[in-house]
């Protein structure tokens, strides 16, 4: 069975995990906090962390970017010009079809028919996919999508940790597929977002918000497939690499199954708090999009000519 023709019927079951998992962070204990962890910049990376912890969502939009900046990203999400944050997550444009597939009426009969026909009891098979998604998602951000440099190479690092840990995961087990897929498919009903006109009429606060159980059951389906992220989330460290009056960078670390992931952000302050600068630039892209609101300038109009007036001044309209 060729691996490649079956990637796209894969996507459902296997690259879910990979796409909504990047919102997530999996980490092990480390003995000692990094260094600077108490420092306001490390902190505000942590309270963003304790909010997915929380699946909650809307609560990190809202305390990543300024209220104005907020408002702007609202405004855009109506008018389909941002779907920040999700587009944060590397492969996000496979969220919606996500959720489409497993909200579909009769999704769990459909998607288990093709796990059964396709990957029940494959290992070898779904380990060599595992891998060519590890392999097509890190070209992806390697090359496409609106990332700025550190974001590539966290994202890259995420992506290649998570094929590798697939690749030893029971992904072939038929009774945790049912389970899965299952799970997955009520969460997707309930959320209730399997189109971009959903999306819009639900707005980015109310579809954050919305989106919350598809987070929790996501957590709840790695901790099945033996990668707790309740426990690795709580053990994500912070710490300070420098600040320079309101520019600051923060040093995240932590293990991803088997691998280390060790990046940096870089920080802002606003009005006495710290922000992400990759997300102040996304409300910035927010604004430079918004349709023009000055109204078009009416035609000029010729004056009437003057009843004396000479031919040559007639014939200019003067």
């Amino acid at each position: 069975m060729p691996i490649v023709s079956n990637l796209r019927r894969a996507l459902p079951v296997l690259s879910s995990l990979l796409l909504l998992a990047t919102l997530l962070t999996a980490c092990k204990r480390e003995p000692e906090e990094l260094a600077g962890a108490t420092s306001e910049p490390a902190a505000t990376v942590r309270e963003l962390v304790d909010h997915l912890s929380r699946d909650d969502l809307a609560g990190f939009a809202r305390a990543a970017v300024p209220p104005a900046d907020h408002a702007a990203l609202e405004t855009a999400w109506r008018e389909d010009r941002s779907r920040w944050p999700l587009t944060e997550l590397p492969l996000s444009q496979q969220l919606v079809p996500m959720l489409a597939t497993f909200s579909a009426p009769g999704s769990e009969q459909a998607l288990m028919r093709d796990f059964n026909r396709q990957f029940a009891r494959q290992d070898r098979d779904l380990r060599d996919a595992a891998r060519s998604l590890g392999l097509f998602g890190a070209q992806y951000l390697k090359k496409e999508g609106e990332y700025s440099p550190t974001q590539r190479v966290h994202y890259t690092q995420v992506v290649e940790a998570l094929s590798a840990w697939a690749q030893d995961a029971p992904l072939a087990d038929p009774a945790l597929a049912r389970n899965t897929i299952n799970r997955m498919a009520a969460a997707a009903r309930k959320a209730g977002l399997s189109s971009e006109a959903d999306l819009r009429a639900a707005g980015m606060d109310g579809s954050l918000r919305r989106l919350a159980p598809v987070l929790a059951e996501t957590k709840a389906t790695f901790t099945r497939y033996g990668l707790p992220l309740e426990t690795t989330l709580a053990d994500l460290r912070t710490g300070l690499v420098e600040q320079k009056g309101d520019r600051a960078t923060v040093r995240i670390h932590y293990p991803l199954g088997n691998r280390e992931i060790d990046s940096q952000v870089s920080l802002e302050r606003r009005d006495g708090r710290w922000y992400l600068s990759d997300y102040l630039r996304a409300a910035d892209r927010a604004r430079a999009t918004a349709p023009s609101t000055t109204p078009p300038s009416a035609p000029d109009t010729p004056a009437p000519d003057a009843p004396d007036a000479p031919p040559a001044q007639a014939a200019r309209g003067v």
